[in-house]
């Protein structure tokens, strides 16, 4: 069966919410019935919304979180880097410069 997605927001909407140095907070959902990246609802906050189907067991969803972001951003997934939340629904990850 394949998996559900929806659409993601622009790269340019993602880095808007990244500090000056690429830093971006995320709050994680594991396990949800699609993948999706959602802006915030609320304008005050700065976490992206990130949604997953894969498990948090073993890393699986901290991974698919990072494929998911790469591929919004359109740029390979080692240039993100996960710095705060192994294990947590928020975390905090260094997203590399644009490219080109």
């Amino acid at each position: 069966m394949a998996r559900r997605r929806i659409p993601m927001p622009s790269a340019t909407e993602i880095r808007k919410l990244a500090d000056g140095d690429g830093r971006l907070a995320l709050r994680a959902t594991p396990n949800a019935s699609a993948d999706a990246i959602l802006l915030p609802s609320d304008a005050a906050s700065l976490e992206l919304l990130v949604r997953t189907t894969a498990t948090a067991e073993g890393g699986k969803a901290n991974d698919a979180i990072l494929r998911l972001l790469a591929d919004a951003l359109g740029q390979p997934v080692s240039s993100i880097e996960l710095l705060r939340g192994e294990t947590a629904r928020t975390k905090l990850v260094r997203i590399g410069p644009p490219r080109g």
